[in-house]
């Protein structure tokens, strides 16, 4: 594997980390140029999680993507969490575009995953790569910045609607917010947003399922194609709810049904012709 330790500037001059896993090259293989899946994990805006980064960049290369891990902007970090966290969404979509020769990527079929906070951003991403006020202010096009498809894993997609409340650095951040659209990421959703698959639990404490409602419902309203799935139990946090990511003290982050998020993923993607699957061979 092709592991790369990659240091990018965003749009607003703001230096970020990306960890890329390239598959090996194989001429054998049917599926010359690979998908590309990127990886915004959760954290609250003040960490990122290690359960929802590398584990799930790598479940993903297991089924045929070569994937990355993008350290987005948190409140410890200089800058603003908005726009600076998206824009380097952004900006990493952009140069995996602009290097997809090299590095054996079909340009065309860029993913990108986000769990909880992380889901957030990926929602804020996909509404300013459709904005022309941001395409205009940061001096980029859709077509080089827009995913081609969205996964979310329960996430915030409104801050009004979670189950707790913020401390007064997080208040703080939310209310500095740089645009106020930027809280309610489901009001960005316009014609022109990629696919979606959405997963939650029913018994979110964290993030309530109204924030996925709330965005399917903005994506039903825009005809927008999406799958979602809202499992009975799950809590928040439980990444791909396998045992190998278990933690000590939370019970609830490892469920046989819950997992089944990303066999479903991956059925989708299939669906969208992604990947091949077995019916392709039929």
């Amino acid at each position: 594997m092709d592991v790369r330790h990659l240091v990018l500037t965003n749009f607003n001059e703001r230096d970020f980390k990306v960890t890329y896993y390239g598959l090996e090259e194989n001429p054998d293989l049917v599926m010359k140029k690979r998908p590309l899946i990127l990886v915004f994990p959760g954290g609250s805006f003040n960490h990122l999680s290690l359960r929802e980064g590398e584990p799930v960049a790598l479940a993903y290369a297991n089924k045929g993507f070569n994937s990355a891990v993008v350290s987005y902007n948190l409140i410890n970090d200089p800058g603003d969490i908005y726009p600076d966290a998206a824009l380097s969404g952004l900006r990493a979509i952009q140069y995996f575009r602009e290097n997809a020769g090299r590095l054996g990527i079909d340009p065309e079929k860029i993913v990108t995953i986000g769990f909880s906070a992380g889901g957030n951003v990926v929602s804020v991403m996909n509404m300013m790569a459709e904005s022309e006020k941001w395409q205009k202010e940061f001096k980029y096009s859709r077509e080089e910045v827009a995913p081609n498809a969205t996964i979310l894993g329960y996430p915030l997609i409104n801050f009004a609607k979670i189950g707790f409340k913020l401390n007064s650095a997080e208040k703080e951040e939310v209310d500095d917010a740089a645009e106020r659209e930027f809280l309610d990421s489901a009001k960005g959703v316009t014609d022109q947003t990629p696919p979606t698959f959405i997963f939650q639990a029913y018994d979110d404490p964290t993030v309530l399922i109204d924030n996925s409602l709330e965005y399917m419902t903005a994506l039903r309203k825009h005809n927008v194609q999406f799958e979602a799935h809202i499992f009975d139990k799950g809590g928040h946090g439980f990444s791909l709810a396998t045992p190998e990511l278990a933690v000590e003290g939370r019970p609830w982050v490892v469920d046989e049904h819950t997992a089944h998020w990303f066999k479903l993923s991956i059925e989708w993607l299939q669906h969208l012709n992604f990947i091949p699957s077995y019916k392709s061979f039929n």
